[in-house]
């Protein structure tokens, strides 16, 4: 079997494609740097991290961006021997405008080196590059309506303003009109745009319902690019509307690919919610096994709705324990950081292990060390090991469960005036737009040396552990909320977009940049 999510934890927006017999998947990473995380696999069943393109600040400075901005929707294909990666960078969320600015980057191999990045346009996002038969490339996104009137007559949200499409090359970038090819269908907020050619057909995919529970993947079809395109019976060919209590919900943004043999395959966005309908793993990617009809793509099982397990001559590998021995010189591929191309600002791997330099606040949308991987399980725990001085309560480091800055739990070591140095719990959560801090129990006295701190996250609840040497665990503060750590959090579905992480996290408001090194790390999926 296939088992979905295929890209288990906070992979949303999956662009497929293949090349030879090797396929390779680019997800959105939002405000997560380095931008774009691509996997490659040889079966659709086990994928491995390949790389994330977007390294330096030519390609990629999100210093400032809002929460749920950055990265959006990259579009992955290959043709004339070079991988094709487009991608938009949002600078705001909040408001009538969105300010996302569309790029082309492109490589001889997966891993590079890849280019310096194209301009393209900025009026919309989700951008996506198809290459048809003759050579002629097609650049194609949603356009924003910062007036909200829309066009079409879909009412449903009038700032989707339908799916755009112009003729691009490298040399002179966009040329010829501009068309509005695709207004979409009633449930409205059309975006995500693919395009596809099989038998004379023009296949242009898209997403709509929004990223929430109403999400889907909608496709319809012309003989010539340019359109009229008409929309396929039943007119999505995914979604989980008509199915409220299936594991998979929220499926939608996805793109089609064929093997070598011709069999279909289509990936899509999902979300696997818990009884009270929230995703502590945010957004991920799945795959489903595709039929053909009249010329109209189906899925195998002849339902809209996604199956868990798809039928495959494949075995999918276990998901394993994994410990970081962080003294290698080398943050492992797991880690990513936020917004910053700027890395050495924030931290430093060496022999001695990861040092978190202090920079800005937990809070902060600008340079701030917070180094995490994703949550990939409804039940978790993970530890590390912390050295830390600090000598004001201004400087902080320790274990957090972080969405953003205004959804998260931190055990911090830090300093008190009445008890010198100690372990103190904070959370957010969910406060918007204050991102009020709380703290759920008093200090505790910590003795000097390094400190292992933990976290035990059970669905819904977490708890924070702290020892020293070989010592017993021992539990600090009361259970906590582990549900605001997810899309549904705070202000809801359609105001955060990424994922819950579980990582290492400084700060230093006092300007001192203090700084706090970490020797290892541990994720211990609980498979009960």
């Amino acid at each position: 079997m296939i088992r979905n999510p295929i890209l288990p934890g906070f992979n949303p927006d999956p662009s497929i494609c293949r090349v030879g017999a090797d396929y390779y998947i680019a997800t959105s990473t939002f405000e997560w740097y380095p931008g774009v995380q691509i996997h490659h696999s040889r079966d659709l069943a086990n994928w491995t991290l390949a790389c994330r393109p977007l390294t330096r600040a030519a390609q990629l400075d999100m210093r400032g961006n809002p929460d749920s901005c950055g990265i959006w929707a990259p579009c992955l294909s290959h043709t004339d021997g070079l991988f094709w990666l487009v991608y938009t960078d949002v600078k705001r969320l909040d408001g009538a405008f969105k300010d996302a600015h569309n790029y082309i980057v492109t490589a001889p191999t997966i891993d590079g080196p890849w280019s310096d990045p194209i301009y393209v346009n900025s009026s919309g996002f989700d951008p996506s590059l198809f290459h048809d038969e003759d050579g002629t490339k097609y650049f194609m996104n949603m356009r924003w309506n910062h007036r909200g009137t829309g066009t079409g007559g879909n009412p449903a949200h009038a700032s989707f303003d339908g799916i755009l499409l112009q003729e691009w090359t490298p040399e002179a970038g966009l040329t010829g009109p501009i068309k509005n090819i695709f207004d979409g269908t009633a449930r409205g907020l059309t975006e995500a745009p693919h395009i596809f050619k099989r038998n004379g057909w023009y296949y242009l995919t898209t997403a709509e319902g929004g990223t929430g529970y109403d999400h889907a993947v909608t496709t319809a079809r012309s003989r010539d690019i340019w359109g009229p395109y008409t929309v396929q019976p039943g007119e999505h060919l995914m979604t989980c509307t008509s199915a409220p209590d299936h594991p998979i919900q929220r499926t939608g943004h996805g793109q089609y690919v064929e093997t070598p043999e011709g069999e279909g395959f289509h990936t899509f966005l999902m979300g696997r919610p818990m009884p009270d309908r929230f995703c502590p793993m945010g957004r991920e990617t799945g795959i489903e096994r595709i039929i053909w009809q009249d010329d109209w793509p189906m899925l195998e099982s002849g339902s809209q709705v996604p199956r868990i397990d798809v039928p495959a001559d494949v075995v999918a590998t276990p998901r394993q324990s994994v410990t970081y021995d962080l003294t290698t010189g080398t943050l492992p591929d797991d880690f990513q950081w936020l917004r910053t191309p700027d890395h050495a600002r924030i931290f430093r791997s060496t022999s001695t292990g990861l040092t978190l330099i202090g920079r800005e606040s937990i809070g902060s949308w600008f340079e701030q060390a917070l180094v995490a991987r994703r949550q990939e399980d409804f039940a978790y725990t993970a530890d590390t090991t912390l050295t830390f001085t600090p000598d004001t309560y201004q400087q902080a480091a320790g274990l957090t469960t972080y969405y953003n800055r205004h959804k998260f739990h931190a055990l911090m070591v830090t300093h008190d005036p009445a008890l010198g140095r100690a372990l103190s719990l904070m959370s957010c959560l969910g406060d918007w737009p204050d991102g009020a801090l709380s703290f759920p129990c008093d200090p505790v006295a910590l003795p000097d040396g390094p400190v292992d701190l933990r976290v035990v996250v059970s669905c819904a609840t977490q708890q924070f552990f702290w020892r020293q040497g070989q010592g017993d665990w021992t539990s600090i503060g009361p259970p906590l909320d582990a549900s605001v750590i997810s899309d549904e959090g705070g202000r809801g579905e359609h105001a955060s977009f990424t994922g819950a992480f579980v990582g290492m996290v400084a700060f230093d408001t006092s300007g001192q940049a203090a700084e706090a090194t970490f020797t290892q790390f541990a994720y211990h999926p609980d498979p009960s």
